[in-house]
């Protein structure tokens, strides 16, 4: 679990390709010592297993799930990642709860500034898009944000960044075009499951297999 505060930008020093995927090599500074063999460290939002360390980084093993799901099949030598060790019991929770587990992948249709903050607009899938909703959370590439602005209609999340993250993540180096991992709220997830049996999705359920638990209903018991 993690908190979606990034720790420590870094960049790729090595890349392999092996039969499960790839290796990924990743220069460490400041969380290499704090760091362990099986420990989980999340990259660009991803959450990896450290399988090996040296004196200036550690090595992690892509499978092909992961690849599928998420930007670090594109990573090349020399690219900037956002790094956060999993959080320990009673640490601080400056985000919010972040599985590491990337849902999806979205793209960056503009960047903007109003006075000194940053405005990141992207499109998600419509598969992500519904457990998206205003002023909620949502991590990209690792980083907690609050959703600002939406429109489903038109597809579009904005977010807005304050410099000192702007700063100190990878997202000085975004553009628009470019695509970033998406991971939404759990809680968003859970609800879902509540109102729908056997945990299915709304695209995979069938009408008789509905919650009683409707708008309607609701609305009769004064809520």
């Amino acid at each position: 679990m993690f908190t979606g505060l990034v720790k420590e930008t870094s960049r790729v020093i090595g890349i392999k390709n092996i039969a499960s995927g790839k290796q990924l090599y990743i220069e460490s500074k400041e969380l290499l010592t704090d760091m362990e063999i099986d420990d989980s460290v999340a990259i660009n939002g991803a959450c990896q297993t450290v399988i090996k360390k040296t004196d200036i980084g550690f090595f992690v093993e892509a499978v092909g799930t992961t690849l599928k799901k998420t930007t670090l099949k594109n990573l090349k030598i020399g690219d900037c990642v956002n790094l956060e060790l999993a959080m320990r019991l009673g640490d601080r929770l400056g985000g919010h709860l972040v599985q590491g587990h990337v849902n999806g992948v979205a793209e960056v249709s503009s960047v903007k500034t109003i006075g000194e903050n940053y405005i990141l607009t992207f499109k998600p899938s419509s598969e992500l898009l519904r457990y998206i909703v205003l002023e909620g959370s949502i991590t990209l590439d690792g980083v907690s944000l609050t959703v600002s602005e939406i429109n489903k209609e038109a597809g579009w999340v904005q977010v807005s960044v304050i410099p000192h993250t702007w700063k100190n993540t990878g997202f000085n180096t975004i553009k628009s075009g470019d695509n970033l991992n998406v991971e939404v709220d759990i809680l968003a997830k859970y609800v879902e499951s509540l109102f729908y049996k056997g945990g299915k999705s709304p695209q995979s359920v069938e009408k008789t297999n509905k919650s009683k638990i409707t708008k309607e209903w609701l609305q009769s018991k004064g809520y």
